[in-house]
């Protein structure tokens, strides 16, 4: 969290630019009008520079995102695509859509993907891995990229959480084939909506711009309204408002995510010394985007009086443990094809994961932190734990 608190004179000043010179807000075409204005390309260009990825492209959402890294995959009936229990909704919707079967690991200490549990699961069906990084911890990636490699399998990275963040030096989402981000309203960057999907492979960048586009190769050779195809696709463009929003976020992104880090380590400071409290697991050589502070406790009543004594001193917690629902597959009973993977009742799936999850408290952090903060989560704390 969150780029949103930084937004001001310079995603203004880079929306004034298009409208100053002929206000095309269409990624696409009008050269006679927009005076050499590519706000989009410009955002593809600058976010492939800053993770050292050969090609970017910008999509209307991280759940787009996913789906047209996927649509790169050539899913077929009856395809498997393994990613975590602890996810946003998101994850396995977009495999659902891009019509594979949906498989979800268990999570370990870092409540991301559990290396041991997506050996477990890999079949002859399965067809890729989707890694998350939650609330901007990195999953085990020297484990799961080598797990893909011996499985030839291939490795998506869901980023939405991890723009910002690396592990060992390398920034998250360029470990797999493709890696995906999300620009909604609550991330460290934002364009309101929107997404990125970084590649390794120019075939696979050339396929996916076209996918996203209704299948438009975009031929320089011809105009737009004879444009040479070779597929379908669907319609995932970023729009030029977008793309000039993007561009001022980027420069920010460095500084929010220091400051991030900054106040979730003056937090942790505050709390770590309380009775029965224990850090999420973080793999060695991570940078986090510190989007959250989460810790363990006992026992899931023991978490729900924490969000009770913070509620009280008017601070908040963040999806664990009262928005759950929308980020464990645990209680996705609405997806059938989760729910026939899975034995059939997903009240006894993930058990671990579960297990995990209802101990766990998340703290949100923001760039802006009041001074008092890290007090009063002491104060709060302390009443249940102490």
């Amino acid at each position: 969290m969150p780029g949103y608190e930084l937004i001001g004179a310079e995603e203004q000043a880079e929306i004034d630019d298009i409208f100053k010179h002929g206000g095309v807000l269409f990624r696409h075409s009008f050269d006679h009008l927009r005076q050499d204005r590519w706000k989009v390309r410009d955002f593809e260009r600058e976010f492939a520079k800053s993770v050292g990825m050969p090609h970017a492209l910008a999509v209307t959402s991280g759940t787009a995102a996913l789906r047209v890294a996927l649509a790169v995959l050539d899913i077929k009936p009856g395809d498997e695509v393994i990613t975590q229990s602890f996810t946003f909704v998101a994850t396995v919707e977009a495999i659902i859509e891009a019509g594979a079967i949906p498989v979800c690991a268990e999570i370990d200490g870092t409540l991301n993907m559990d290396p041991e549990s997506l050996k477990s699961l890999i079949t002859p069906k399965t067809k890729a891995v989707i890694a998350v990084h939650m609330l901007g911890t990195p999953a085990r990636l020297f484990e799961i990229d080598d797990i893909c490699r011996k499985n030839n399998l291939t490795l998506i990275e869901d980023a939405a959480w991890g723009c910002g963040g690396s592990l060992d030096g390398r920034p998250l989402g360029t470990w797999g084939q493709m890696g995906t981000y999300s620009f909604d309203f609550a991330k460290t960057m934002t364009t309101g909506e929107g997404g990125m999907i970084v590649f390794q492979n120019e075939n696979d960048y050339k396929f996916a711009a076209a996918w996203h586009d209704h299948g438009h190769e975009n031929n320089p050779s011809v105009p737009r309204w004879e444009d040479t195809r070779a597929s379908s696709g669907f319609n995932f463009r970023m729009n030029e408002l977008q793309g000039a929003v993007g561009l001022a976020q980027l420069k920010k992104l460095s500084h929010v995510v220091t400051m991030q880090r900054k106040n979730r380590d003056s937090m942790w400071s505050a709390i770590q010394n309380l009775r029965g409290i224990i850090p999420r697991e973080v793999p060695a050589g991570s940078h986090e985007t510190a989007d959250a502070l989460i810790f363990s406790v006992a026992d899931n009543a023991t978490a729900l009086k924490c969000r009770g004594a913070l509620l009280a001193e008017g601070l908040s917690t963040k999806i664990l443990p009262e928005a759950v629902t929308w980020h464990f597959a645990g209680t996705w009973t609405h997806m059938p094809q989760l729910v026939a993977r899975h034995g059939g009742d997903l009240g006894k799936a993930f058990g671990p994961s579960r297990a995990r999850l209802e101990r766990a408290v998340s703290l949100p952090v923001v760039v802006k932190m009041d001074e008092t903060v890290p007090a009063r989560l002491h104060t709060a704390l302390s009443k249940v734990l102490n």
